[in-house]
């Protein structure tokens, strides 16, 4: 479970907010997506979360652990695919799995049978012993993918973990969502794409310029708009308006929750 509490940051001193005051529960057992704009504060709050980034104010923890306080203790408790997948790009393909296991310290047994099963899944079997740099940049989401998914830890997060991947990568990546949050653990994942999020997503939060402005499920979006609209077209309407009922009404709902 993923707790953030009035979760702010300003890369300026606070005259502006690239997070603003942001509450949220993600549960255990449900995948939660944060759907925004490109620039509406998703990749900086993930990174907050995973502790990339510091925080301007707030609170993050991570089953009951506060990553400030606990910082190594909590970052083992999760996993994470950021928006970009060039990273260690002189590793070859095993030994980046391999640095990932040693850092979660997966079992050696345990780790030689998960990427062997990774590899099969992701079409990667014949690709490991290249380097990252030779790699595609779908390839090379995939490789970042399976690194996250080695060690199994319970919260996963996920930012935009879709681009770049084949259809059938995406597809498997989907399933292993779902089947992760149905064993009772944490599946959070930001995305722009919002019909990919309406097939999967348990619970979605709307972030624009900061500011989360709804909390809940698809229905739950429908009756705010009394219609049954798409989630695009739902996503659309709520970020075009301005008015702070908005987000108002939303942490009252969540509160309730």
């Amino acid at each position: 479970m993923i707790e953030i509490s009035n979760v702010s940051k300003s890369y300026d001193g606070g005259s502006t907010f690239a997070v603003d005051d942001i509450s949220l529960e993600i549960r255990a057992g449900e995948i939660f997506g944060l759907l925004g704009h490109n620039g509406a504060g998703k990749s900086t709050l993930l990174n907050m979360i995973v502790g990339v980034l510091a925080l301007t104010k707030g609170s993050i923890s991570i089953d009951g652990n506060n990553l400030s306080e606990n910082f190594l203790e909590t970052k083992r408790r999760m996993s994470f695919v950021g928006d970009s997948p060039d990273h260690l790009l002189r590793l070859k393909g095993h030994e980046f799995l391999r640095f990932i296991g040693d850092l979660y310290e997966v079992p050696t047994d345990i780790r030689a049978e998960r990427i062997a099963t990774l590899a099969k899944t992701y079409g990667m079997e014949q690709e490991l012993d290249n380097q990252i740099q030779s790699y595609s940049h779908g390839m090379r989401q995939k490789i970042m993918v399976m690194g996250a998914l080695l060690p199994n830890p319970d919260n996963w997060i996920l930012d935009e973990p879709m681009t770049g991947l084949d259809p059938s990568a995406a597809w498997q990546l989907k399933q292993t969502m779902r089947e992760h949050a149905d064993a009772g653990k944490t599946v959070l994942f930001s995305t722009h794409v919002l019909d990919v999020a309406e097939r999967v997503v348990d619970r979605v939060g709307i972030i624009s310029h900061g500011k989360l402005l709804f909390v809940g499920t698809i229905e739950e979006m429908r009756e705010h708009f009394k219609r049954n609209e798409s989630l695009e077209e739902m996503f659309l309407e709520l970020t075009s308006e301005t008015s702070p009922l908005d987000t108002t009404q939303s942490q009252a709902s969540e509160e309730v929750r």
